[in-house]
């Protein structure tokens, strides 16, 4: 009996089918579906769906406006074959995640498909890109927008559009939009269609602006997120960048950081500002090897309202561009120049060690010394400083094909 329900279970990763849709026949077209990385915030850590067999969960959006159709398939349901035993509940689930307003029919969809034609981006244009699309052969416009809560339709848009966090973001969680310190900025590809001009929808970031005493702000970007089918194609850098660039220009922003930033996203920042950085004069090559400076600090910070611990990183990336890493005595000068850095936890713990030999009994302090074995330390510090080079070597070698 528990093995025949086994084969009831569907992972919800695998089950749930995500398009983008530009064109009727994209409906029927395999190829541009998409799957999420995440659905355990709406199907438990397990991500499973009990009770089918072959489910598919289809949500289907249009690329702009992100009308959705919602539809649920499956070749069998475990209630018709055996008694008492109920399925989840999956139709339910997702009518609590997607707003009202979704359609079920293909016929209702294209109808809606056919009013993308009047969808036109929210708020004002911030900046302007091409990307060259080797496929199609040709240079593809992009624009990104600031859009705010009275912008009309934004909010229901924005509704739409945050559902796909749940999807792509292990830890997402839905922002208070009425909350006017919110500010919204949003990536559109422009496409053309019988003729017509219309977007598509790549991807936004949420940045909340923070009061910083006595009189300045912080923006710090919360939620960051390019969609699927856009992703490799140097968006998420754009925005990054484009983002930074608007608040530097205003007087009043102290800096720019960011709420709980993923490994992604710290790699992306490193290159975006990094790229900002490298024409300073305070990174110039005959600088850098003079090694972290407080002009480097304060140059970043009045220039690209960058802190101290993001300038850190940048001159750490820009050194290994400028060190030649084959001469044994300057790749050692800045090897040991990371690992001052790096070490900052290690010498904490050795500071703690030391306050406990004044204070611990001898069978005590025993213990505490087979966890802190200074051998493991340096082998730990030692790995640290690989990895980081590892990762800086790439932010340069992007540099160099920017």
């Amino acid at each position: 009996m528990e093995k025949k329900l086994a084969e009831y279970k569907c992972s919800t990763n695998e089950a749930i089918q995500l398009k983008l849709v530009r064109f009727p026949e994209d409906i029927e077209d395999e190829s541009i579906m998409f799957n999420p990385e995440y659905s355990h915030q709406i199907f438990g850590d397990e991500e499973v769906a009990f009770g089918y067999k072959g489910l598919k969960i289809l949500l289907y959006c249009s690329a702009g406006n992100l009308s959705t159709m919602f539809r649920v398939q499956y070749s069998s349901k475990v209630s018709d074959k055996f008694d008492l035993v109920q399925p989840d509940d999956v139709e339910n689930k997702i009518h609590e995640l997607i707003p009202a307003g979704f359609c079920c029919g293909t016929d209702d969809f294209i109808s809606l498909l056919e009013k993308e034609v009047n969808f036109k981006p929210f708020g004002s244009i911030v900046h302007t890109y091409t990307v060259h699309n080797e496929e199609a052969g040709e240079d593809i416009t992009y624009q990104i927008y600031k859009a705010d809560m009275t912008c009309p339709g934004f909010r229901e848009y924005h509704e739409r559009l945050q559902t796909f966090l749940m999807w792509f973001i292990e830890t997402a969680s839905y922002i208070d939009v009425d909350d006017e310190k919110w500010d919204y900025f949003l990536v559109f590809e422009k496409y053309n269609k019988d003729g017509a001009t219309l977007f598509a929808t790549v991807g936004y970031m949420t940045v909340y602006n923070y009061y910083v005493y006595p009189d300045k702000t912080r923006p710090r970007v919360s939620q960051m997120l390019v969609l699927p089918p856009f992703q490799g194609e140097g968006h998420g850098a754009q925005l990054m960048e484009t983002v930074h660039r608007y608040y530097v220009s205003a007087p009043n922003i102290f800096d720019i950081t960011a709420e709980d930033p993923s490994e992604n996203f710290v790699r992306l920042r490193d290159f975006v500002l990094v790229k900002l950085c490298q024409n300073l004069a305070c990174f110039s090559p005959e600088k850098l090897v003079c090694g972290f400076s407080q002009e480097m600090v304060t140059e970043a910070q009045e220039k690209l309202k960058i802190n101290k611990k993001h300038a850190r990183r940048v001159y750490e990336i820009l050194r290994l561009r400028a060190t030649d890493m084959s001469d044994l005595e300057k790749s050692k000068a800045y090897r040991l120049d990371v690992k001052k850095r790096l070490v900052g936890p290690y010498k904490k713990n050795q500071r703690e060690m030391t306050k406990m030999q004044q204070c611990l009994r001898p069978e005590e302090l025993t213990n505490q010394m087979n966890q802190i074995d200074l051998n493991t330390q340096h082998e730990q510090l030692e790995e640290s400083y690989q990895q980081l080079v590892e990762e800086y070597r790439r932010i340069v070698e992007r540099l160099a094909q920017a």
